[in-house]
């Protein structure tokens, strides 16, 4: 029997008592305030290992020992902090720096000068910051403050990160940081950025009388990008020396990793980013030598993490690429040439946990091809041979922590139906359970019914992985309008097989909903074959897939062909925008926050990342606006973006609007003043309001239940 048959008689002819008829309700408290605690109690999260016997988690904002023999725990005041940890504090008040000491806190900077980025070296013994965008450290000995650069300006930033770096490359954790010291604390490393070329755009606001302007360096595609040096400073003698690049070539950089012989390495990239080359650079000299290369026909991602490993005695590395189609471990010498593949294809690894070169093998997390849902622990050798799954194939595990003798792991574990539970797993012996969220079986809740399956891509390609929240209380013939909440974009996914509790998500089933969230062939279910299926053609395939789960819905899940509606922010935006356009035929209503709408428009990394520039590929950025289709646009859309949204610019929008009025199109817009790329506060809770009002007029066709707003 295929899945398609297996999934309609699954559905359509489940007993209707059985699947759907609820004799309680939940209550006002947890469909509309989300508390469930008299149920399902939070998770502790795992902070650390101790020793062999012993880890740390905090619960309730409490932190407790747990022996892993007994299980029992006790209440935990750290004396010194976990491994790697520097025992000096440094942080920001009132725009000076305070190192926080056992008997105190200690004033270092006196200027008022806003610093950014305290950043204890590895031995604890400095911290190094940002200031006016030059570049400074303390050495907390002697308390003196250290100037490195000189030429900071409003386009030249040493240390502090360009707007396309911080956004797309170093990643908004980084908060602007672009310097990182050596792990012998000798040098600091660092980006100077030049934006002199980079096009201004302003962002304005009404918020006060004269009104507001803000200027950012936001090179768009096409544009210059910023020019970019690599600075090394020997702490010792405060020399400055350049990494041996040429700052005029259209490159990227990406984050630096240190060697164990001292040496740092450099990934570099073309501007078209299909060629990889990882520079390994001396920090006395700043001569470099290539230490890795590859190239792809679509393209490479220069933010990766884990994608060189090393050994403690610098003889090996493990190398994280998808060159081959997945997120694959290779085995590196010293000099970076392959020795050998490690990990077998189908298998997507997400992250190194142990290295072990005296035993040869790694443990690490990943998934399958056939298993793409839910994360395990794995383990295998540095040969490819004996991989052996660690942990229970039935549940996505979110986080697993490993002893330093490698002898046991504490997971954290879930699945659609099963709230989170932690378990101790030692070598050869069954889990033992240590913590159950659900607080008591007895308490089990009337809620709706979820289901994750899988259905057939019209090409027959893939099986795109689909999650549902159904109505409560379906009856059968009757139609349910439709919500598919999604992000898209390549290699994101949305769809994993964890345990989701949401009151509103509830309250919806209740009123009769059918909730979905999907995944396209572009995600990462399916490695490089969906992936560059998207390259010089963004909204095509992502629509096409999410268009042929809302028919199978339609055709097997009751679904209303007449109220299939989509919503998302950002990425998510552009495939509502898009679908209400490009996809009228399917989608007739949309809630589009944050959207891209031309993706000429967007910032010059990410975009010409998937579809080139527009020299390249003209018809690409024609056929993927929003813009070239709004002559099909027939249903309904709201529009709500940030005024000063400084990531994906209110312009989008605006120039959304002005072509729906131009064809004489009816839409709802709303625009939020002071917010940027997320709606926050009391907006945030009016952009909510908006957004329910929207499903309630249009979709359920009745006026909002007052007990919704915000």
């Amino acid at each position: 029997m295929s899945i398609r048959m297996f999934l309609f008689l699954f559905i359509s002819f489940w007993p209707i008592e059985y699947a759907f008829c609820q004799q309680h309700q939940l209550t006002d408290k947890q469909y509309f305030d989300n508390d469930f605690t008299d149920v399902i109690q939070p998770t502790p999260t795992i902070n650390y290992w101790i020793d062999n016997n012993h880890f740390v988690w905090t619960k309730n904002n409490k932190s407790y020992s747990v022996d892993i023999h007994t299980a029992k725990e006790s209440t935990y005041s750290p004396v010194n902090p976990p491994l790697n940890k520097p025992l000096n504090i440094v942080h920001l008040k009132n725009n000076n720096l305070y190192l926080e000491q056992a008997g105190g806190e200690q004033q270092l900077t006196f200027d008022n000068e806003k610093e950014s980025n305290p950043t204890i070296s590895p031995d604890g013994n400095m911290v190094a910051y940002t200031k006016n965008n030059d570049l400074y450290f303390i050495h907390l000995s002697n308390k003196r403050e250290m100037r490195l650069t000189t030429d900071g300006s409003d386009v030249i930033l040493n240390g502090y990160a360009s707007w396309v770096y911080m956004e797309e490359i170093l990643g908004r954790a980084s908060n602007y940081r672009s310097f990182w010291w050596s792990p012998d604390s000798r040098y600091l490393v660092f980006f100077r950025s030049d934006d002199s070329n980079v096009p201004v755009f302003s962002i304005t606001d009404a918020n006060i009388r004269e009104g507001y302007v803000e200027n950012i360096h936001y090179p768009k595609v096409g544009d210059p990008n910023p020019t970019v040096r690599i600075g090394i400073v020997d702490i010792q003698t405060h020399k400055l020396i350049w990494a041996d690049f040429n700052e005029k070539d259209d490159q990227y950089f990406g984050e630096v990793v240190w060697k164990p012989n001292g040496h740092l390495l450099v990934p570099w990239m073309n501007r078209k980013q299909n060629e990889l080359n990882v520079f390994e650079i001396n920090p006395e000299s700043g001569n470099k030598k290539l230490f890795y290369k590859e190239t792809s026909n679509t393209w490479i991602d220069l933010k990766k993490d884990n994608r060189l490993t090393f050994s403690n005695n610098g003889n090996e590395c493990l190398l994280l690429s998808n060159k081959d189609g997945w997120e694959s471990l290779f085995l590196l010498d010293k000099s970076g040439n392959i020795k050998n593949r490690i990990t077998p294809d189908n298998l997507h690894v997400s992250k190194i946990l142990v290295f072990d070169e005296d035993k040869r093998i790694v443990l690490f997390t990943g998934r399958t091809k056939e298993n793409s849902t839910r994360i395990q622990l794995f383990s295998i050798g540095l040969d490819g041979r004996q991989l052996h799954t660690l942990t229970d194939t039935r549940y996505h595990h979110t986080n697993i922590n490993i002893s330093p003798n490698g002898s046991t792991f504490i997971t954290t574990f879930e699945n659609h139906s099963t709230p989170s539970k932690i378990a101790i797993v030692k070598k050869g012996e069954k889990p033992v359970e240590i913590f159950n969220s659900l607080i008591s079986e007895k308490n089990n809740l009337p809620l709706a019914q979820t289901t994750i399956f899988r259905i057939k891509s019209r090409d027959e390609q893939f099986d795109l992985p689909v999650r549902v929240l159904w109505p409560i209380n379906m009856v059968r013939g009757e139609k349910y309008p439709v919500m598919l909440s999604i992000y898209g974009g390549p290699k994101r996914n949305d769809v994993m097989d964890d345990y989701i509790l949401n009151g509103e998500q509830q309250w919806y089933a209740r009123e009769g909903m059918i909730q979905v969230v999907a995944d396209h062939r572009g995600s990462s279910h399916f490695g490089r074959e969906g992936n560059d299926q998207l390259y010089h053609q963004l909204g095509k395939w992502e629509l096409a897939d999410y268009t042929d789960v809302i028919n199978w819905l339609i055709a097997n899940g009751q679904a209303n062909p007449s109220k299939i509606a989509i919503k998302g922010f950002s990425y998510g935006g552009y495939l509502s925008a898009y679908a209400l356009t490009y996809g009228a035929e399917t989608f007739t209503h949309g809630l589009a926050g944050g959207s891209v709408i031309d993706w000429k428009l967007y910032d010059s990394h990410y975009t010409e990342r998937y579809m080139g520039t527009e020299r390249d590929n003209f018809e690409g950025y024609r056929q993927s606006s929003v813009l070239t289709h709004t002559s099909n646009y027939k249903g309904m859309l709201q529009i709500a973006h940030g005024v000063i949204d400084e990531n994906v610019h209110l312009q989008n929008s605006l120039q959304l609007v002005s072509d729906l009025q131009e064809k004489r199109k009816d839409f709802e817009m709303m625009f939020y003043g002071e917010s940027r790329h997320g709606i926050r506060g009391n907006k945030g809770f009016h952009f909510q309001n908006l957004k329910n009002e929207f499903i309630y007029r249009y979709l359920l066709e009745k006026p909002l239940e007052q007990k919704l707003r915000k």
